[in-house]
């Protein structure tokens, strides 16, 4: 995957407010498995959402990254099957999928 057309991607997501799913296809993501994960959301033809493989995104440690915006979630580790839970529960009725957040970005304080 062309470097230039990852990042020209991103940037129009970001640019134009779109809604994107951004998926990481930088090193470690791809050797845990993000093209596939990447394939599975192109497959999904999601209306309304533009779907984009990115270069590191700078959470290595928990890859496979996919980062949704503009309203900036974040997931990790995510696997092939988690792609149409995150479709049908965030994407079409607008609740995330806890299990999968990065708790680096997501962070969850409890007493």
């Amino acid at each position: 995957m062309d470097s230039k057309v990852e990042t020209g991607s991103q940037e129009k997501c970001l640019e134009q407010d779109r809604r994107c799913v951004i998926v990481c296809q930088y090193r470690s993501c791809l050797a845990n498995g993000s093209a596939d994960v990447l394939a599975a959301f192109e497959s999904a033809e999601i209306p309304g959402v533009m779907v984009t493989g990115s270069g590191c995104q700078g959470q290595c440690s928990c890859g496979p990254t996919v980062r949704i915006v503009p309203e900036e979630t974040w997931y990790c580790r995510v696997q092939p099957s988690d792609v149409q839970m995150i479709v049908e529960q965030h994407l079409q009725g607008g609740q995330p999928i806890e299990a999968k957040l990065n708790p680096r970005i997501h962070m969850r304080i409890s007493f």
